[in-house]
């Protein structure tokens, strides 16, 4: 008994240990996706930058149809804020729009409550080509290590570009099915 003991301990150590060594690399989050989209750019800029559009092209609203969400203050104005409560109130927070470059960029903050505490930034950057507008979003999160170690042990990484390519993906067939 004592050496299944002993051996389950050094195996809880070892996962530990790789966890928070894994879970450092994980206190700063950078995620860059992108999308081209055909359309002017400045209904593709409208639609990010007016906040009563984003259930058009939210992932979070495709994942719990039945979220609750409310834009407060001047739509398309910085200081404008998105709240939302989904999940039968297990998820909670608001964005709001901090800086706008007129058809160039369009920063963002969070701040989620529910499941967990967290402040990610969003920007937006807008490119012109002849295959259409280029959406490049960069996402950005910071936590401690303990939040890391939850980040790394659940996958929780993959699982954010996947979320954030789809709301892309989802702003694509928002401006392109208006057509």
């Amino acid at each position: 008994m004592k050496k299944i003991l002993v051996t389950l301990g050094i195996g809880l150590s070892a996962f530990i240990g790789f966890g928070l060594y894994k879970a450092s690399g994980l206190k700063s989050i950078k995620i860059i996706t992108s999308v081209t989209i055909k359309g002017s750019k400045q209904e593709v800029f409208d639609m990010v930058k007016y906040l009563n559009n984003f259930p058009k092209w939210s992932p979070f609203l495709v994942q719990d149809p039945t979220q609750k969400y409310e834009v407060k203050g001047t739509d398309g104005t910085v200081g404008a804020q998105y709240h939302w409560d989904g999940n039968k109130g297990k998820d909670l927070g608001y964005q709001e729009i901090t800086k706008i470059d007129e058809l160039n960029f369009i920063g963002k903050k969070c701040e989620i409550q529910k499941p967990f505490v967290a402040q990610p930034t969003f920007e937006y950057t807008f490119t012109e080509s002849s295959n259409g507008i280029t959406v490049q979003e960069e996402f950005n999160l910071e936590s401690g290590l303990v939040d890391a170690f939850f980040l790394w042990a659940f996958g929780a990484k993959s699982e954010m570009v996947k979320t954030n390519q789809q709301g892309l993906d989802l702003l694509k067939n928002a401006v392109e099915s208006k057509k």
